[in-house]
């Protein structure tokens, strides 16, 4: 009679795209949004969202910092001393945002001039630190950007929703292109006046509040108690 003992079971292999690698992305997309349920990142909803085109820009920027930093964070994670991780975070992303500013000097420098100063300041954005702090110090390269993926896609969704109701109401426009026509304006004959204190930052703010009751009334999880 044998007294060997079976091997266990190997694990199989968390697939790419498993439920809990999706749930990365899908969460901060609503459930878990960084902008209405975390409240992070709100600073540059109210600065940036006047025109749609400089949200889309301020979002590619937040993508590329936080996906591209939470994987050089996680891969480097067991070599930095706990000491000195927030100091090593905060030198890779000034790094990266160093890098996006260059790109957009250097292929959309227009846009870079309206934009430049936010896109500095992404650095002290709590979304990138807080990512970085909670998610890629703790896990593989591969969640880490899907973590980053779903973060700045919560964070892109609501700057684009909330500068397109701002350009729309205050200039008449989307994406610099016009979509109320200029013979309903007062000054042509017409009746129409855009509404300038949309392109207030505090209108930003209301917007904000009102995507937040919108999204908890239709979204009880988030109701609290």
């Amino acid at each position: 009679m044998s007294t060997a003992t079976a091997a266990p079971a190997a694990k199989p292999a968390e697939g790419l795209f498993s439920k809990k690698n999706r749930k990365l992305i899908t969460d901060p997309l609503n459930d878990n949004n960084p902008i209405t349920v975390q409240v992070l990142g709100i600073c540059s909803a109210l600065a940036i969202t006047v025109k749609v085109q400089n949200a889309v820009v301020m979002s590619l920027s937040v993508l590329a910092v936080v996906v591209v930093g939470n994987m050089v964070i996680s891969a480097l994670r067991n070599l930095i001393p706990g000491r000195i991780r927030i100091i090593a975070q905060l030198v890779i992303a000034a790094g990266l945002v160093t890098l996006v500013d260059i790109v957009l000097k250097a292929y959309v420098y227009d846009v870079s001039k309206q934009v430049g100063v936010y896109v500095g300041l992404i650095i002290t954005n709590c979304i990138l630190m807080g990512r970085y702090e909670a998610f890629a110090m703790g896990n593989k390269v591969w969640p880490s950007a899907l973590d980053g993926l779903g973060n700045s896609l919560g964070y892109a969704w609501i700057l684009v929703a909330v500068a397109t109701v701002r350009e729309i109401t205050g200039n008449g426009s989307w994406m610099g292109i016009r979509l109320i026509p200029e013979s309903v304006y007062a000054a042509n004959g017409g009746g129409y006046f855009n509404n300038n204190m949309m392109i207030l930052p505090p209108m930003a703010l209301v917007l904000v509040g009102i995507i937040i009751w919108i999204q908890r009334s239709r979204n009880t999880k988030l109701i609290e108690q």
